[in-house]
């Protein structure tokens, strides 16, 4: 049902009542029809990975030595392997989380492992069981570090409450922090517990500070000096204790990969050291720390200066968890290979454990010059490429997460986090990165993540629109010139806004903005815009609001009707770029109060048929080109593409769907 305004009298319909704009269409907010229509059909995961996270060495009671991990999927997998044999005897899902940054055991003969879902797992160590303890505390989406305490406690970081909980046994779940640890901060990133003090160690992002809790008393302390006051993050923390002239903290930075080697009892920084991977380190009896750095095992006294480390192995990786017993030194590496180091003898070995393949959710989808439909995974990356055919689904490896795509001639570029890189691949040679295809075309200083990407064909040129880093507001509008073959970045063009969609329209670039930045930092300004890009003058030239109040515009395309189309706060709405008049409304679904950002929404396209079909809200939907009519046809749905026959492809969760109309 739709009313047109002429004037300035109240119009009623059957939803309620809407106040007249002159000369402006607007739909009553009439709920879409909910329908079965077409054909659909599930093709499956697309995208493996063997991601593994949270790790650690163990004994349990019989003395039986095991290795544990978290491989990332949907679910994650707690996997166990016996040491001395390195099988894997142990393979549980954590309900409800696809990974687990961290683990702690207690002198109980307990593993607790942090869910990427908020909840906290208990596991018995060599056992074939897993309990779910549930939320750590309320509106906690993601547990970072956990830290062993005293008496069998258990202490935790969290996001996006910035908080610090603490877990025991017989008395369950408790705030320790009282709160948000840093006002304003969303992140406890890291978290060490010192038992000579009965102190936690906390760091905090995504506006870097270092504190010292008491987890009894809540009070803290801010320990972080100024000239570090700038970083983006305390991301990692690593206690060494019993240290002559004090116990040290190593406290790994970023932006940028500087760890401080902190004096507790003289609170002062004795060392900034380069290029230490501080996912995990190891102390031996005479106290010297075992780490790696640039692929290298290396180890050194820290009452001595770092640049007297010893280099001991190379390509060794980077550590996700050692541990040291009868003179041997175990590490396991990110890429799931466990060396052993004989300190005494100086020799090594290095064994490949089986690490079950986990299918991972889709973060990005494109229908590609080759016909075939692209996905690119969620945080462990790689690509996948699915033939409509022969039914057959291709994995290539060697890319991070790829947040959007887009075609220009037989390439394909890819938008990737972190640090925003672009690459293109030429889809008419082999996938080989290690040669050059995909080839790296660059990135912005200061930019995160190229969600929306689109190419101007009459200028030959591609853009590509930022979302920050973290803790920064403002995201920049990328170009690739192709006849120059080269990439830059023309700055940011809406102070305080990121870029949240694009299209090119006759002739034009238009952009839809939202009011988030990176993870960890608050909007300033109150609604998304959209505004008009030329291209030749490079220059915004047009702008105005398409929705009052939305945070976010998304999915703009071009409409059936050659106007421009997107979705803002719960609406499609139709825009006359010639005329610069909004034509239309319509009411898609009633928005949630924005959580902590939102960088994409909507996704749409016009099928041949000449009706739009987009996805938003976890719904497909329909909006049919005469009536505006839109029917909604399937829950759980996310982002959205068409190919060359008409075809509809959106993801749930791991899996890739197609609708035929």
């Amino acid at each position: 049902m739709q009313s047109i305004i002429t004037n300035r009298k109240k119009q009623y319909c059957a939803m309620g009542y809407i106040l007249s704009l002159w000369f402006i269409s607007l739909s009553c907010m009439v709920l879409p029809v909910i329908a079965q229509k077409g054909k659909f059909e599930r093709i499956g995961p697309q995208l493996t990975a063997t991601m593994i996270q949270g790790s650690m060495f163990v004994t349990d009671s019989a003395g039986n030595d095991w290795l544990y991990t978290v491989v990332r999927g949907e679910p994650a997998h707690l996997l166990g392997y016996d040491l001395e044999s390195k099988a894997l005897r142990i393979n549980l899902p954590l309900p409800h989380a696809d990974g687990a940054w961290d683990m702690v055991s207690t002198d109980n003969g307990l593993l607790y492992i942090p869910g990427a879902n908020g909840a906290l797992f208990k596991h018995q160590i060599g056992s074939q069981r897993v309990e779910d303890l549930g939320e750590v505390l309320p509106g906690q989406t993601y547990v970072w570090n956990l830290a062993a305490g005293k008496d069998n406690e258990v202490f935790g970081a969290t996001y996006p409450g910035c908080r610090v909980f603490r877990y025991h046994p017989d008395m369950g779940f408790s705030d320790v922090g009282g709160g948000e640890l840093v006002s304003g901060e969303n992140y406890v990133r890291s978290l060490v517990y010192h038992r000579g003090s009965d102190k936690l160690y906390a760091g905090v992002g995504s506006r870097a500070h270092l504190l010292e809790l008491d987890p009894r008393t809540s009070k803290t302390r801010s320990l972080l000096p100024p000239d570090y006051q700038d970083k983006e993050f305390v991301y990692s923390l690593q206690l060494i204790p019993d240290i002559a002239g004090g116990d040290r903290l190593l406290v790994l930075l970023t932006s940028g990969r500087e760890t401080l080697l902190y004096n507790l009892r003289t609170h002062t920084v004795e060392q900034e050291i380069k290029g230490m991977d501080l996912k995990a380190v190891a102390t031996d009896i005479n106290k010297h720390v075992y780490y790696t750095s640039y692929g290298e095992l290396r180890s050194f006294d820290p009452t001595q200066p770092i640049e007297k480390a010893q280099q001991l192995l190379k390509k060794v990786g980077s550590a996700n968890a050692f541990w040291i017993k009868d003179e041997v030194l175990y590490m396991l590496n990110a890429d799931g290979e466990l060396w052993s180091y004989n300190m005494l003898n100086k020799k090594a070995t290095k064994d490949k454990l089986s690490i079950p393949r986990q299918p991972i959710p889709i973060q990005s989808i494109h229908s590609g010059p080759d016909g075939k439909i692209w996905t690119g995974g969620y945080l462990a990356g790689g690509h996948a490429a699915y033939d409509p055919n022969t039914g057959i689904t291709t994995e290539y490896r060697g890319l991070e997460q790829t947040e959007g795509m887009a075609t220009m001639g037989n390439h394909i570029f890819f938008g990737i986090y972190p640090k925003g890189r672009i690459y293109r691949f030429d889809t008419e040679n082999p996938w080989h990165p290690e040669s050059g295809n995909p080839v790296a075309l660059g990135s912005a200083e200061g930019q995160s993540r190229p969600f929306a990407i689109a190419e101007a064909k009459d200028h030959q040129k591609m853009f590509f629109g930022m979302i920050p880093e973290y803790g920064k507001l403002g995201g920049a509008l990328l170009e690739f010139d192709a006849t120059r073959d080269t990439l830059f970045s023309h700055g940011i063009p809406i102070a305080d806004q990121a870029i949240s969609s694009l299209v090119y329209l006759q002739g034009k670039l238009w952009i839809g903005t939202t009011i988030s930045g990176g993870l960890g930092v608050k909007p300033n300004t109150k609604e998304g815009i959209i505004f008009c890009w030329d291209i030749d003058r490079a220059e915004v030239v047009y702008e105005f609001f398409p929705v009052s109040g939305a945070p976010a515009v998304t999915g703009l395309i071009e409409g059936p009707d050659g106007h421009l189309w997107g979705v803002a706060g719960g609406k499609l709405f139709i825009f006359d770029q010639q005329k610069k008049q909004l034509i239309d409304t319509h009411y898609l679904y009633e928005p949630a109060p924005m959580g902590t950002h939102i960088w994409r929404s909507a996704f749409m396209v016009v099928h041949p048929s000449g009706d739009v079909y987009g996805t938003v809200n976890n719904q497909l939907f329909k909006v049919d080109a005469q009536t505006k009519d839109i029917t909604y046809l399937h829950e759980g749905a996310g982002l959205l593409v068409m190919d060359r026959h008409g075809h509809l492809y959106f993801r749930k969760h791991t899996d890739l769907w197609r609708y035929t109309p």
